[in-house]
C-alpha cells in the first residue's frame, strides 16, 4: 500500500507541534492540520465517496487547501484540484469530465464569487452528487440557499480516520492541462510518482529544521503542488500560504515569517525587482534569511536572475517540469548550477532530444524534449487516444525544444507550438525575448508570430518599457537590426503598460495574439 497522504501523517507523528501552515494570524500545526484531513476523510467516507472515486477541490491558498487535499486522499479517492479562476461553464466541464462524485468550493470575496459560480456549475452538471461550500468562518451559516457549508459537514467528525489503503499505481491526483489547443485534459499522476517526486525534492535541496516555505504559487498547480506543498509537509516545513502574489505582500510576508524558501515564476521575481518601495523595507534581514529561490513555469531572463540575485543576496535554482511529469524533469543543482539552463534530469528520470524525424539530436541541436520516468503520469483520463499520441514507447513527448550542452545541462529554445517560421526559418520567441531584456529601456517583453501575407508569419515584439525611458518603436526596431539575424529580429514592437498573465503568472501569448487582426 502507498497512499500519498502519509506524507502529512508521517510529519504529524514525528512532529506534532510544529508549525505546518501559517496564514495571516491562523497557525496550525502538524497534529491539527492531520486532524482537520482526518475529518474531511471521515465526512466522504460517510457520503459514500470511495477508493478510486474522483472529488474536485476548487480553493485558493488557505489551509482548508491542503487539508481538504490530504482528506480526500486519506479516503481513498482521487484529488482533482482546479483553477480557482473557472466559471460556471469551464466547472461544469471539468465535474463531468472527471465524473466526479463529489466538490468542495471556497466561497470566495464580491471580486471573484468563486462560491456562487461554483454552485452554478455544480446544478448545471447534474452528475455530482455532493456539494460543499468552504467559508472563510467554518461557523458562519451559507451565503447561498441550498449548499452545505464544510464548517457544517465536518461538525462532530471524528479527528482520527484509518487511511484507506491505496495501490502505488492508483491515481492520487488528475491534474488538468491548460488546454491551449482543444479542451484541458486530466493527467492521472499516481501515489507512486508524486511520493517519490516529493522525495526526490529532498534529494535536491538541502534540508533544515527551520525551513519556511513562501507559498504564493497557485496550490491548484504543480509546481506548487509537489516541489513546495507536498516536499514542504515530507521535509516538515513551515508553509506561509498567500492567496495572491503582490510584490508587497510576498516580501512583507518574507520579512514577518523568516522566509528561507522561495518559490516562483519569472514574472513574480520581476515584479519583486522593479517594486520601488522594497528598499523601505528591511531588505538585509529579508536576505539573511532567504536562502534560496527557485524558479521555474517558464524561462527566467539571465537578466533578471543576475539583478535579484545581486539585490537579494540568495541564489535561483532553474528548474523544468510539467502536470504531466508530477512536475520535475531537471533542475540544478545547489553546488553545480549553470545560469539560464533548466539543470539536468532529476533522480529516477531520462531525457532524450530529438528532431522531426525523431532522430537523436548531437550537441547543442535543438530537439524535441521526451521524458521517461518514474514522475511520467499513466495517461490523460478517459482519453486513450490522446495518451497513445503524448507517451510513444514508453517516452512522454513533451512539446518544448531544447538543447544539450556538452556538461549535459538542458536550454529550453522554445515551445514547439510557439515557434515561429518566417519565410522558411524557424525563429525561437525566448532567444530574441533574452536579448531584448538586455536592452537598458526594456523592462519586460513577449514575442510572438503573427500573420503575414509573404512570409506566412512576422516576428512581433510587446515591450513594457521601464519607468521613465521613452525609446521609441524605430529606435528599438533599428537597435534589434544591429543585435540579430536578419531573419529573426522583430519589425513589429508595440509597447504595453502590462501583459497579460494566467493565475500561475505565466504571460499568456495567445491573449496577445488574440487581440491581433486576422490576415
Amino acid at each position: 500500500m502507498l497512499n500519498l497522504a502519509v506524507l502529512l501523517e508521517d510529519s504529524a507523528r514525528e512532529v506534532p507541534t510544529r508549525p505546518a501552515v501559517v496564514f495571516d494570524q491562523t497557525r496550525l500545526s502538524y497534529a491539527a492540520v492531520n486532524a482537520a484531513a482526518n475529518q474531511v476523510a471521515n465526512l466522504l467516507a460517510a457520503r459514500g465517496i470511495q477508493r478510486g472515486d474522483r472529488v474536485i477541490l476548487s480553493c485558493p491558498n488557505v489551509p482548508y487547501f491542503p487539508i481538504v487535499y490530504y482528506g480526500i486522499l486519506k479516503a481513498g479517492a482521487t484529488v482533482v484540484p482546479i483553477n480557482v479562476l473557472n466559471k460556471s461553464r469551464e466547472i461544469t466541464y471539468h465535474l463531468q469530465d472527471s465524473q466526479a462524485k463529489a466538490y468542495f468550493c471556497f466561497e470566495g470575496t464580491p471580486q471573484l464569487p468563486m462560491g456562487e459560480m461554483g454552485y452554478a456549475g455544480f446544478q448545471a452538471a447534474g452528475t455530482c452528487a455532493h456539494f460543499f461550500l468552504i467559508t472563510a468562518d467554518p461557523a458562519a451559516p451559507s451565503p447561498i440557499a441550498g449548499a452545505t457549508t464544510l464548517g457544517r459537514a465536518m461538525h462532530n467528525q471524528p479527528t482520527t480516520f484509518d487511511t484507506i489503503p491505496t495501490s502505488p499505481d492508483d491515481t492520487a491526483v488528475i491534474l488538468y492541462t491548460s488546454g491551449t489547443t482543444g479542451q484541458p485534459k486530466g493527467a492521472e499522476l499516481t501515489h507512486s510518482s508524486m511520493v517519490l517526486c516529493a522525495r526526490m525534492c529532498d534529494l535536491l535541496l538541502p534540508r533544515r529544521d527551520d525551513d519556511v516555505y513562501l507559498v504564493v504559487l497557485p496550490l491548484f498547480h504543480s509546481f506548487a503542488q509537489t516541489p513546495v506543498m507536498n516536499a514542504g509537509f515530507y521535509t516538515r516545513a513551515t508553509l506561509v500560504l498567500l492567496p495572491r502574489f503582490t510584490p508587497e505582500g510576498a516580501l512583507r510576508a518574507m520579512d514577518r515569517e523568516n522566509v528561507t524558501i522561495f518559490a516562483g515564476v519569472p514574472t513574480m521575481f520581476w515584479e519583486m525587482l522593479n517594486y520601488p518601495p522594497a528598499d523601505q523595507l528591511d531588505l538585509a534581514k529579508i536576505a539573511r534569511n532567504l536562502r534560496l529561490c527557485i524558479s521555474g513555469g517558464a524561462a527566467l531572463p539571465a537578466e533578471v536572475l543576475r539583478a535579484f540575485e545581486a539585490k537579494y543576496d540568495v541564489k535561483i535554482l532553474e528548474g523544468y517540469g510539467l502536470s504531466e511529469t508530477s512536475p520535475s524533469v531537471t533542475f540544478n543543482r545547489w553546488d553545480q548550477r549553470k545560469p539560464g539552463s533548466i539543470g539536468r534530469p532529476v533522480w529516477g528520470v531520462e531525457v532524450r532530444l530529438v528532431d522531426a524525424a525523431g532522430h537523436e539530436a548531437g550537441p547543442n541541436e535543438p530537439g524535441e524534449l521526451l521524458v521517461r520516468g518514474i514522475n511520467v503520469m499513466k495517461g490523460y483520463y478517459n482519453r486513450p487516444a490522446a495518451t497513445a499520441a503524448a507517451i510513444v514507447d514508453g517516452w512522454f513527448h513533451t512539446g518544448d525544444i531544447a538543447r544539450r550542452d556538452e556538461d549535459g545541462y538542458l536550454y529550453i529554445v522554445d515551445r514547439l507550438k510557439d515557434m515561429i517560421i518566417r519565410g522558411g526559418y524557424n525563429v525561437y520567441p525566448r532567444e530574441l525575448e533574452e536579448v531584448l531584456m538586455t536592452h537598458p529601456a526594456v523592462s519586460l517583453v513577449a514575442v510572438v508570430g503573427v500573420p503575414h501575407p509573404s512570409q506566412g508569419e512576422e516576428v512581433k515584439a510587446f515591450v513594457i518599457r521601464k519607468a521613465g525611458a521613452t525609446i521609441t518603436e524605430e529606435e528599438l526596431v533599428a537597435w534589434c537590426r544591429d543585435q540579430m539575424a536578419s531573419y529573426k529580429y522583430p519589425r513589429l514592437i508595440e509597447f504595453r503598460e502590462a501583459l497579460p498573465m494566467s493565475a500561475t503568472g505565466k504571460i499568456l501569448k495567445r491573449e496577445l495574439l488574440a487581440q491581433e487582426p486576422a490576415g
